[in-house]
């Protein structure tokens, strides 16, 4: 920057102790960006109609729109004094999920760090009992393939890990973990439980 002697006029205001910039006026800022103001008449926002309660423009026929009928109870929130007269039905809560999913839209508001916490818990305990249950099918899934673990040796995995730039870097040592984890885990228990049923024959 070129050092100024005396009247600093090229010298943003912020750099200076007295000197106070006036802001441009309207027309300047117009003039210099396009579209500038387009908003500041309120005849020209695009919004502007809706500020103003037209009850014949809405097309509407009813005063509260008729309440799509519950087939069960569905979970709200505490702050709501009913559903929306519409919701969706495509995935009904069932099993320890759903308890857990209706326990904390019953027992905790939205703003509260346990509400989401919670459902939170409930779709990693639906993903296990989608698990469980496709082992009783003749396509159960495959931890291998589905959990990508497969493409970390068909897509160069280690090559792309190791790479200097990426941000994950630190943690990538936890991603088996997660990942497998669960798993091993829960061949664990399958595993100590056969054992202890087979003691228990046994005997």
């Amino acid at each position: 920057m070129t050092e100024h002697h005396g009247t600093a006029t090229d010298v943003p205001s912020a750099y200076l102790r007295d000197r106070r910039t006036p802001p441009p006026s309207r027309e300047e800022l117009r003039a210099r960006i396009p579209g500038w103001g387009a908003d500041l008449d309120p005849a020209d926002r695009p919004s502007h109609p809706k500020l103003h309660y037209a009850p014949d423009s809405t097309g509407a026929h009813w005063d509260f729109p008729e309440r799509q009928p519950e087939k069960w109870p569905r979970e709200r929130s505490v702050e709501h004094a009913f559903v929306t007269p519409v919701f969706g039905t495509a995935q009904p809560p069932k099993g320890l999920s759903g308890a857990i999913r209706k326990f904390s839209y019953a027992r905790y508001s939205e703003g509260r760090l346990g509400h989401w916490l919670l459902l939170i818990l409930a779709d990693r305990v639906d993903a296990w009992e989608h698990h469980l249950r496709s082992f009783l099918t003749l396509h159960p899934d495959n931890p291998i393939t589905e959990t990508g673990v497969r493409s970390e040796f068909t897509h160069h995995g280690l090559r792309s890990r190791l790479r200097h730039r990426r941000a994950d870097r630190v943690h990538q040592l936890l991603d088996p973990v997660v990942v497998a984890g669960p798993w091993v885990a829960a061949a664990g228990g399958v595993v100590v439980g056969a054992r202890r049923l087979l003691r228990a024959v046994r005997r």
